[in-house]
């Protein structure tokens, strides 16, 4: 198969990289990662479906803790991909491109883990209040109890995640998603995660149309 679109597209976007300073390190494994999906997405049609199919099953081979490297890289190459010129420069313009990425990693965890502590787990005022404010959210929009149940407590997870970030911002919070994924083996358990978390992130982060972001998309796109 020939792969020489994705071959351009990966030597573009590894020189822009380069050029906003990005070091080598940082380049050659972002290189690693872009040859394992550029077989997978050669001959495939220009699709964000396709890619995003390409990317859930080249993620199933990739260690846990390179997760949101690896996720991070296939979010900014989509549009060397496809040869999108305008969200090319629009993420050049904007501070798109995650030069200087987050150390920080939450704990070491398993689901299971996780889901037993929500027994015993006590969340202070700060993350009680954005789960208060999701839960009436969700039954304003009509949920059942058990969706409203099993919704809160994707939400208690990410905010367990977060709990020793160095700071409260987008970034944080996209890497604590990122390193929970593979924590779940189902993948459509792990898409509904993806659901919760975005529009849980909206409570988190104080948007006050946060209830207008319920139930808007229930894709759980990986690349989001």
């Amino acid at each position: 198969m020939n792969e020489m679109r994705e071959k351009e597209a990966i030597s573009a976007y590894l020189k822009l990289l380069q050029a906003k300073g990005v070091v080598s390190a940082a380049l050659h494994k972002r290189a690693l990662f872009l040859d394992k999906i550029s077989s997978n997405l050669a001959g495939k049609a220009l699709d964000g479906i396709e890619y995003r199919t390409v990317i859930e099953d080249v993620m199933e081979t990739i260690p846990a803790d390179d997760w949101h490297e690896n996720l991070t890289a296939a979010r900014e190459f989509y549009p060397f991909w496809l040869k999108d010129i305008k969200a090319i420069a629009a993420l050049n313009i904007n501070p798109g491109f995650d030069i200087n990425p987050v150390q920080w990693r939450p704990d070491q965890a398993t689901l299971k883990s996780l889901t037993d502590s929500l027994v015993t787990e006590k969340f202070d005022i700060s993350e009680n209040w954005p789960l208060k404010a999701y839960t009436q959210a969700l039954r304003h929009e009509g949920a059942e109890q058990s969706i409203v149940d099993t919704r809160v407590k994707l939400a208690k997870i990410i905010l367990i995640r977060l709990r020793k970030a160095p700071e409260k911002n987008h970034k944080a919070y996209r890497t604590a998603v990122d390193l929970t994924l593979p924590l779940f083996n189902i993948k459509l358990n792990r898409r509904l995660f993806l659901v919760v978390v975005r529009e849980f992130y909206h409570f988190w982060s104080g948007n006050p149309d946060a209830a207008n972001m319920v139930f808007k998309d229930g894709s759980g796109n990986i690349l989001l």
